[in-house]
């Protein structure tokens, strides 16, 4: 028995009921449950499936529209179900290389297929004791605890409460597989910069993100560490670029002198509330005057090319440092690259084995993160703690 009581983390498997930060020791998953955002597929989707986002926040539909223009530019069509379509196949294929017989259910927070028909798809099958991956790496409400609150809200009070149990995959921000992408997107970004004849100096790296809530980012993470003003969200955030920069350096010495920050993309909150900053094109607007003639945006906060990679980075910071004389590159995301979905399996597998933390592989100190979310990690501010699967409550 752990120092937690044995029903501390709801709806989970035994070797996780307990809440240990690490489960160290082996279970026996009958699945891969791949939990994802979702988006439309078409014209007549965008409005729906936006509601399906906002739900709950009273946001009339003419407001939406102003965000559906990102889609309807693009036939209203959100890459990210092609995205996670291809990623589950190359999961399948990666699972069966390594001999791991486990099936992949795949399962959308706003859009189908949704969790439930996932959830309801395994249990029919037989498979009950769930391992979660959910399609984003670092720590916060809409990255990490709201998919935590969708497992139990497919589960609570339905046909699969006390029959269900779903586990969630750590945070994945610093594992070797997610970064890699990074590095070598900036090794090759500075170095064509530089045979073009910019020279280290002159090329600004841009590690680009989704901004959130202040509020939120200081409420994401264990709430017994000091993370700084940004959280934990943010210092996850720090230490992969500070390390993709170290490790492009250690490749391609001349980088070490190419200076970088870390900066936010994609607010969708009123003006009255602050948000993460500096924005990606507010900064770019000024790299002029710090005497750079290239930009080079990693989207280091996002798996793959959906929207907010199109639109925001490809299209507006695009346009940005167009406007300001600057050569632009926007560097590859994870997507289903070989590194990344072998880094997946090789989460799977920590699982499976119950491999002890200090094995465990990760390239930041604030690695590896929790198997089980501590208690009151990751609030939601507006709505407080709603149930939430694969963490201790609250």
């Amino acid at each position: 028995m752990s120092a937690y009581e044995s029903d501390a983390v709801p709806h989970a498997s035994r070797a996780a009921a307990g809440g240990a930060p690490h489960i160290e020791e082996p279970v026996a998953y009958d699945a891969i449950l791949l939990a994802g955002f979702g988006g439309p597929e078409g014209q007549d989707d965008v409005i729906p499936f936006l509601r399906n986002v906002t739900r709950g926040r009273g946001i009339p539909d003419e407001r939406l529209e102003e965000v559906a223009h990102h889609y309807r530019h693009f036939g209203g069509v959100s890459p990210i179900n092609a995205q996670n379509r291809a990623l589950k196949q190359a999961l399948e294929a990666q699972l069966a290389a390594r001999g791991i017989d486990l099936p992949v259910y795949w399962g959308n927070r706003n859009w189908d297929p949704y969790l439930e028909d996932a959830v309801a798809d395994a249990a029919r099958n037989g498979d009950t004791t769930l391992l979660a991956f959910a399609t984003s790496a670092y720590s916060s409400f809409s990255s990490c605890r709201q998919y935590r609150e969708d497992f139990a809200r497919v589960l609570d009070g339905t046909e699969y409460d006390g029959v269900v149990t779903i586990d969630k995959i750590r945070p994945f921000f610093d594992h070797p597989g997610f970064v890699q992408a990074f590095v070598d997107g900036v090794r090759d970004a500075v170095q064509q910069l530089m045979d073009d004849g910019i020279a280290p100096g002159e090329v600004q790296v841009l590690f680009s993100t989704h901004s959130i809530p202040t509020a939120d980012a200081q409420r994401s993470g264990p709430r017994d560490i000091d993370f700084g003003e940004g959280g934990a969200y943010a210092a996850q955030h720090e230490a992969v670029a500070a390390w993709t920069m170290a490790e492009v350096a250690r490749l391609l010495p001349a980088a070490s002198d190419v200076p970088w920050e870390l900066v936010y993309q994609s607010r969708s909150g009123p003006a009255s509330q602050p948000w993460l900053e500096p924005d990606v094109c507010d900064v770019i607007e000024a790299l002029g005057e710090r005497g750079r003639r290239a930009v080079v945006v990693v989207p280091v906060g996002f798996m793959s090319d959906h929207m907010e990679v199109l639109w925001d980075l490809d299209t507006e910071a695009r346009d940005a440092a167009e406007q300001a004389g600057l050569r632009f590159v926007r560097t590859p995301t994870p997507g289903v690259s070989e590194a990344f979905v072998a880094g997946i399996v090789d989460l799977i597998e920590e699982r499976l084995e119950g491999r002890p933390a200090g094995q465990r592989a990760h390239v930041t100190d604030l690695g590896p993160w929790y198997d089980v979310c501590r208690p009151a990690c990751c609030e939601n501010v507006r709505a407080g703690f709603k149930p939430a699967a694969a963490g201790l409550v609250p």
